[in-house]
């Protein structure tokens, strides 16, 4: 008896069917990849980098991403997407130029009237391609969220592009600029008497931080508030500048603008520090000085050692500068001044240059402050008040150093204020309290008596 076989046909395990599920891996790992390596190599492997290389580097990821899409959908699915090699090339190209050229601010300004339309085109093909080339259910849904991404950050370098243009001609340079070596620097004098007041900025801070103070100390005696090389309406230096640079810069600067010493030196936050640096510097120019709740300058180790290098989240703020998203944050995030000079501040600590020059002010914040440890007993009784913002005044560590600050001088006077660190600048009751201790100070200078 024979009997037949029931056995059903084999199914080919070839086809589309089977090949939509590599598809998926692949553009879920080639998104990955891109990630992965647009985030590790600015953050990890240049971390701390100027701004064209963060961008330049965080480009190449984006492109390696892409690449892996092109290359791998080619040789493991029926699938192939040669198209990826599109924006592959494209943002490598970008990337490289940028590594390889390292252009300045105004490069990568002006270069804001290009780019933004490119990659909005290129965002438009692209989510046109994906629709096309990849069938519904392989995963190209994935790929929209990146492509959307593309779009927002050309609408939003286009903004900034914009913005930055307008902010130059809504804000007009106060004062003078000099010429100090290749460069010029800014420099807003007001008033008439002596001794001089100069007023050093903080961190990314800039001349118009002290609106608030500057018109109030011109009643009764001269007062210059200027930018350092890179903030506000002063030109770029060549390299970094450490505080004995910057020290530098400023008597130049004073010389060159006719501003005769010796002057009153009032710091804020780090500004304090560069007041110090100036003191051990030029010794000779100071008068008098008033340290503004200054960052504390001991922080070396026995060996003099200070942690070097700035924060890589900090190098990577000039780069989403130019997205724009500084301009989504309302004027009141930046500064408590009146206008015009909150509109000022705002331009400028907005701006990719602003956040630039935070990045290089932190990459040199370690050789500043110990230039400013070489200030110690220079200042003999020239009059010196320092004011510890509140808070502070509860961290023994803090007050130490403030304490140590005034003992710099023996003629001196240490004061705690009921303001915050940033308010002592732009709250109407810490700049009373700064204003005073300035007028304290300049008062000491001429009479020859206590600041207190």
């Amino acid at each position: 008896m024979t009997t037949a076989s029931t056995a059903a046909p084999a199914v080919p395990t070839t086809g589309c069917r089977s090949r939509r599920g590599p598809i998926r891996r692949i553009i879920a790992g080639s998104l990955v990849t891109g990630a992965v390596l647009a985030a590790g190599l600015p953050l990890i492997v240049f971390a701390g980098a100027p701004e064209p290389v963060i961008t330049g580097s965080a480009l190449l990821g984006f492109a390696a991403g892409w690449a892996v899409l092109a290359a791998l959908s080619a040789r493991m699915t029926d699938q192939p997407q040669r198209w990826a090699w599109l924006p592959a090339a494209a943002l490598a190209v970008a990337g490289l130029g940028l590594l390889v050229l390292t252009p300045d601010d105004r490069v990568l300004t002006a270069a804001g009237w290009v780019w933004p339309p490119v990659l909005l085109a290129l965002a438009v093909w692209l989510g046109v391609r994906v629709r096309r080339s990849l069938a519904v259910g392989s995963g190209r849904w994935l790929l929209y969220p990146v492509v959307a991404v593309m779009a927002l950050a050309a609408v939003g370098g286009a903004v900034e592009t914009v913005g930055l243009a307008a902010d130059q001609r809504a804000h007009p340079m106060p004062g003078q600029s000099y010429d100090v070596g290749g460069y010029r620097l800014h420099l807003h004098c007001t008033g008439s008497g002596g001794p001089t007041v100069v007023l050093q900025s903080g961190l990314g801070a800039t001349s118009a931080n002290w609106a608030r103070i500057a018109p109030v100390v011109a009643g009764s005696t001269r007062v210059c508030a200027y930018d350092r090389a890179g903030q506000g309406w002063s030109e770029d230096a060549p390299s970094e500048r450490d505080g004995l640079q910057a020290a530098a810069d400023l008597h130049i600067l004073l010389r060159r603008a006719g501003e005769d010493g010796p002057y009153v030196l009032v710091g804020h936050s780090i500004g304090g520090d560069h007041a110090m640096t100036y003191a051990a510097r030029y010794p000779d120019q100071v008068a008098g000085m008033v340290l503004l709740d200054a960052t504390d300058p001991y922080r070396a180790t026995a060996s003099g050692a200070v942690s070097a290098g700035p924060p890589s989240a900090v190098a990577l703020v000039p780069s989403l500068a130019r997205l724009g998203i500084g301009r989504l944050l309302p004027t009141s995030f930046w500064s408590a001044l009146p206008e015009p000079a909150a509109g000022q501040v705002q331009a400028f600590s907005s701006s990719p240059r602003g956040a630039r020059n935070t990045r290089d002010e932190v990459a040199t914040l370690p050789a500043l402050l110990t230039q400013a440890q070489a200030l110690t007993s220079l200042l003999g009784d020239t009059p010196l008040v320092v004011v510890t913002a509140a808070g502070h005044d509860s961290d023994p560590q803090r007050t130490a150093a403030q304490e140590r600050m005034a003992a710099l001088s023996t003629n001196s006077s240490h004061r705690f204020a009921n303001a915050t660190h940033a308010g002592l600048l732009d709250e109407p009751g810490g700049a009373q309290l700064s204003v005073r201790a300035i007028d304290d100070v300049v008062q000491a200078v001429r009479t020859g008596s206590p600041p207190d």
